[in-house]
């Protein structure tokens, strides 16, 4: 996760009395504000349970701060919590998910009653759910699932994001939703028109794809997404093929149409914005598209286009540089802001080279090639998908007043979903059936820590 605190708040209690609040961002978008003895309670937390090794915590301090004590604790506070973000014992614990999802809830002053959300397929459709603010995405996930019928097995096939279907008819994905906040808080802390929550595949490795076809509702959730992928551009096929895909749609032959779109380019990749890069030389005018264990760089020189592939096991360390928009600071959009993504990449022997890409969907970039290296570790160590499992330990939260919040493992105490609890487009058994019919189309600079990759040590001189 890439945290970052690039600016505060003076906020007023309901006594009257001014506090300072730090803005917390996650993955480059605005998460919530938090005051000092809050991180430090975490911080303590954190001290207990887990052996890890942080940048020291900032002291407090007896006297009021003065400007330039508050800036450096700013810093600090930053330092501190981007080391938190990357270690991974930490980032995937249950402690830091409950601290973030109720410091969410507790910014947007939300109340726990039941809204309705609307959750959107890869093909437009969509089903809506009662969900409460204080459910995190894991748990809505978990709801769709089962009302879809897929099994259990392949909940973490799945996952949530943020979307906007741009004008084009193209789907830009903005980020991953995670376990540490409310969809339906985020959805409200959004500011860009035509933004959704969006159900997709949560995996890299197409070999994925086979477990999934052993299971009918696993192969209709893949058949959506392949066509709609299609159909929206962002798989190029070949003029040979088009009508060969059409006619296998039309006749519902799934498994057919996903044989051969799973031997097409860019199928299992994720597309990116139109973008600059410094390759092969500055402002260079780029596609960026991430999968297969590479990234492709579709770079436009003289109205002439070629491609540049970059594997993720020979991109050493990476690192994202952001220039703060302050008229943006709580902003959803974060393409307000101008944000670098720059890898250092074994080009030939002891030749290592850095490569800058500006996009405001760099942060994304970043979190998709670090989740695609650790899908390629776990399967060199002959590990399949990795499903989290609960623990039953509790921890606190204080609140900005000083109450303490008991908080319980994370998981829903009910994974089921009632039907008095969805209002659906769709029902029961012929919800993904009715998916595949197509709806009418709607029209200052500061850098991050770097990311080590531990899959650069896999490289030898054959790989060369």
């Amino acid at each position: 996760m890439h945290f970052s605190i690039p600016d505060t708040q003076e906020i007023i209690d309901s006594a009257g009395n001014t506090y300072l609040g730090y803005n917390i961002h996650i993955n480059g978008l605005f998460h919530c504000t938090v005051r000092y003895r809050q991180l430090h309670n975490l911080h303590e937390q954190i001290v207990k349970d887990f052996d890890v090794q942080l940048p020291p915590f900032p002291p407090k301090k007896l006297f009021p701060l003065t400007v330039n004590q508050q800036e450096e604790r700013r810093l600090l506070l930053e330092e501190y919590i981007q080391a938190v973000g990357q270690n991974s014992s930490i980032n995937c614990s249950e402690l830091l998910t409950g601290f973030l999802l109720n410091a969410q809830e507790e910014t947007l002053g939300v109340s726990l009653e039941n809204e309705k959300l609307n959750i959107y397929f890869m093909n437009d459709c969509k089903i809506t759910l009662l969900v409460s603010t204080r459910e995190h995405s894991g748990q809505i996930l978990k709801k769709i699932c089962r009302h879809i019928k897929l099994p259990e097995l392949y909940d973490s096939y799945f996952s949530l994001f943020i979307t906007v279907l741009e004008e084009d008819g193209t789907l830009k994905y903005l980020r991953k939703l995670q376990n540490f906040e409310s969809p339906m808080i985020t959805q409200k802390n959004m500011r860009i028109i035509g933004h959704r929550v969006t159900f997709g595949k949560n995996y890299w490795d197409t070999e994925y794809d086979y477990e999934l076809m052993h299971d009918p509702v696993g192969l209709d959730l893949l058949y959506i997404q392949a066509s709609a992928e299609v159909d929206k551009g962002n798989i190029f096929v070949p003029d040979n093929l088009q009508e060969r895909l059409k006619q296998l749609g039309e006749r519902g032959e799934q498994k057919e149409y996903l044989k051969i779109v799973r031997s097409i380019k860019y199928y299992g990749y994720l597309q990116f914005a139109p973008c600059s890069c410094d390759y092969p030389e500055p402002g260079t005018k780029a596609v960026v598209a991430i999968g297969g264990n590479e990234l492709s760089l579709r770079i436009y020189l003289q109205d002439e286009e070629r491609e540049a592939l970059f594997k993720v096991t020979r991109m050493r360390c990476w690192r994202v540089t952001t220039l703060h928009n302050p008229e943006a600071n709580k902003d959803g959009d974060s393409s307000e802001r101008n944000h670098e993504l720059s890898f250092q990449y074994l080009v030939a022997r002891n030749q290592l080279q850095w490569i800058t890409i500006s996009s405001g969907q760099a942060i994304l970039m970043s979190v998709s090639l670090q989740a695609m290296i650790d899908e390629l570790l776990l399967k060199s160590a002959g590990r399949g998908k990795s499903v989290p499992r609960p623990s039953r330990k509790s921890w606190t939260y204080i609140t900005r007043d000083g109450h303490l919040r008991v908080l319980l493992n994370s998981s829903s105490p009910d994974d089921g979903i009632k039907e008095d609890d969805t209002d659906s487009t769709v029902r029961g058994e012929t919800l993904v059936k009715k998916l595949v019919e197509k709806p009418p189309a709607v029209k200052a600079r500061k850098p991050s820590d770097i990311m080590e990759n531990y899959a650069f040590d896999t490289i030898g001189d054959d790989d060369l």
